[in-house]
């Protein structure tokens, strides 16, 4: 008989076995190793305060949701001015609610994520994070030229997967 081992771990005992992985999944997405490191003290947090009466079908399952939802969070706290015109085309005017800009967010998120890791931190870190080409070039040692053609390609992808909504680059 197969037992769910959720019932038996502790919360240090989660953290433990999924520190590194899920501090990876984090960094991969949100570019910034300080970033990475607030978002899974934000997880580790709502770990140790979730009522202990709901057991974990999935630890892995639930820590990776709210991760994803933390970083959601982080990329709405962090909200660029391209994000916003976005947010104001005639579609979101219409069907202004939460729910809406959930969506949004869920598929921008979701477009990111498709991105290969080199295309995507460039963006994140172009756009979201407001450093510029050069800046990001001279951080990863890459360079100018190489930066210009990861961001593009993004863009190009992204345009590609969310169709209109970035005609704007």
């Amino acid at each position: 008989m197969v037992e769910n081992k959720s019932k038996n771990n502790t919360t240090e005992e989660i953290i433990n076995r999924f520190q590194r992985p899920l501090k990876a999944f984090i960094r991969d997405r949100v570019g910034r190793n300080e970033d990475a490191e607030d978002i899974l003290q934000e997880v580790w947090l709502q770990l140790a305060y979730r009522d202990p009466k709901d057991e974990l079908q999935s630890e892995s399952g639930w820590l990776y949701r709210v991760a994803r939802n933390k970083i959601i969070d982080h990329y709405r706290a962090n909200f660029p001015d391209w994000l916003e015109d976005i947010m104001e085309d005639e579609f979101w005017e219409e069907e202004e609610d939460e729910m809406d800009t959930d969506y949004f967010w869920e598929e921008l998120y979701e477009a990111l994520d498709a991105l290969p890791e080199s295309q995507r931190t460039v963006f994140v870190q172009n756009e979201m994070e407001g450093l510029t080409l050069q800046e990001i070039a001279e951080e990863s040692g890459e360079k100018l030229k190489t930066v210009i053609s990861r961001k593009g390609y993004a863009v190009r992808k992204l345009r590609q997967q969310l169709g209109g909504s970035f005609d704007g680059f």
